[in-house]
């Protein structure tokens, strides 16, 4: 069994929002396979379970996405090298998709969180880039992270979460 887990912050304020590109690309994914998600307070979490993979978006705050992934894993009995982690990266290229199985956190505070409630550092995960370099320094990189996109970015955003699907495909 896998776990497939969207990072990104409850609440409307942080629809699409740069942060939120985790729970974006789940959702494209759920609309080109018609699943729908279920809430469930134990991993505190939207959910889903479809063959033999757990799709999940915590409904924790970004910083606090290991939580959820944690308690859903020791549920479920999923190794950490069995958690594919989709989060935003502001330091790639808007759109760019880069997969590692293992490694850092980069200065993503979510997958710091992973690292911290999974006590690992092997887990495979897939960052979107989501880099506009010009407007991060503009307006610092807490808002810039928790930003909306921009008209250009909106316009790109169909593509680049088709292929993140085709990704996610992939990868599970």
């Amino acid at each position: 069994m896998k776990l497939i887990t969207g990072l990104g912050n409850t609440g409307r304020e942080y629809d699409f929002t740069r942060h939120n590109i985790g729970f974006l690309a789940l959702d494209y994914f759920f609309k080109l396979h018609g699943l729908s998600w279920q809430t469930s307070q134990k991993f505190h979490s939207i959910w889903a379970k479809h063959n033999d993979i757990i799709f999940l978006k915590p409904q924790t705050f970004y910083n606090e996405v290991g939580l959820a992934a944690k308690e859903c894993a020791s549920f479920f009995k999923i190794d950490p090298t069995n958690i594919l982690a989709i989060c935003d990266d502001f330091n790639l290229e808007f759109g760019q998709l880069r997969f590692r199985e293992k490694g850092s956190d980069g200065g993503n505070n979510g997958l710091k969180s992973l690292t911290n409630y999974l006590h690992t550092t092997d887990y495979p995960r897939l960052r979107i880039g989501t880099g506009n370099p010009e407007l991060r320094q503009k307006i610092g990189d807490t808002n810039f992270v928790l930003g909306h996109f921009t008209q250009t970015e909106r316009e790109l955003l169909p593509n680049i979460l088709a292929e993140t699907a085709h990704r996610i495909s992939e990868l599970s």
